[in-house]
């Protein structure tokens, strides 16, 4: 997966998100340049993290909605 899948990636899931969402927001307060550029990888390394251990831990991402 390229960079550019990345960072789409992470686009529509800071989209749909809550949790990215806010992820994505205070990063974007706290970068100085680029602010949505900044934010955007940070949002899509989170990401990468999350779906690699779900795949380590074969188990399905459930939504902050739906978590107890």
């Amino acid at each position: 997966m390229g960079q550019w899948d990345r960072l789409q990636a992470a686009n529509l899931v800071r989209r749909f998100d809550s949790d990215y969402a806010a992820f994505y927001d205070g990063k974007y307060t706290q970068a100085l340049k680029h602010q949505h550029k900044r934010a955007l990888v940070l949002t899509a390394r989170k990401l990468v993290r999350l779906v690699f251990m779900l795949l380590k831990t074969n188990q399905l991402y459930t939504p902050p909605e739906r978590r107890d």
